[in-house]
């Protein structure tokens, strides 16, 4: 199964609470930091929420 490299790259600072809320399900808490997750509807759909906040790569 694909795997989604996702990475922090902007403050979560004057975000709204549910970004704030997605961002630490994903298990981002500062900039720079980066989590590995499995390719599936749920992380997609919480990657798409705060895309102007992470950047994606897909890893095997």
């Amino acid at each position: 199964m694909a795997r989604l490299k996702v990475t922090q790259t902007k403050s979560k600072i004057g975000g709204n609470q549910s970004q704030r809320d997605t961002l630490r399900t994903l298990g981002l808490k500062r900039l720079g930091d980066v989590v590995v997750k499995e390719d599936r509807p749920e992380i997609r759909g919480m990657v798409r929420a705060v895309a102007h906040l992470v950047t994606v790569e897909e890893v095997e």
